[in-house]
C-alpha cells in the first residue's frame, strides 16, 4: 500500500509540473512541443506493446494494461500529427 500511496504521489505532482510547463510555453512553440511529444509517445508505443507481450505475474492484467497504453498512445500520436500538419498548413502561401 505504501508503494501505491508513493506512486500516486509522484503521479499527482508530475500532472501538476506537466499543467505548469505547458502552460507557461508561447504559442511560437506549440508546434516544436508537438513534435517531442510525438516522439515520447512513440517511446510509450514501444514500452506499452512489450508490456502486453509480457507474461509477468499476471499476464491478463498485462495484456489488457498494454492494450490500453498502446491505443491510447497511438491516438496521441495521430492527433499531434494531424495538429502539427494543420498548423504548418496555416503558413503556406496560398496560389491565387
Amino acid at each position: 500500500m505504501e508503494m501505491f500511496v508513493l506512486s500516486f504521489t509522484i503521479f499527482v505532482l508530475a500532472l501538476f509540473v506537466g499543467v505548469e510547463l505547458i502552460n507557461k510555453v508561447p504559442p511560437t512553440l506549440h508546434t516544436p512541443l508537438m513534435s517531442g511529444t510525438n516522439a515520447i509517445s512513440g517511446i510509450v508505443v514501444v514500452g506499452a506493446i512489450i508490456s502486453a507481450g509480457s507474461g509477468g505475474m499476471d499476464p491478463t492484467l498485462a495484456s489488457i494494461l498494454g492494450f490500453i497504453a498502446v491505443t491510447l498512445a497511438t491516438i496521441n500520436i495521430v492527433a499531434g500529427f494531424l495538429v502539427t500538419d494543420r498548423m504548418l498548413n496555416m503558413f503556406k502561401r496560398k496560389d491565387s
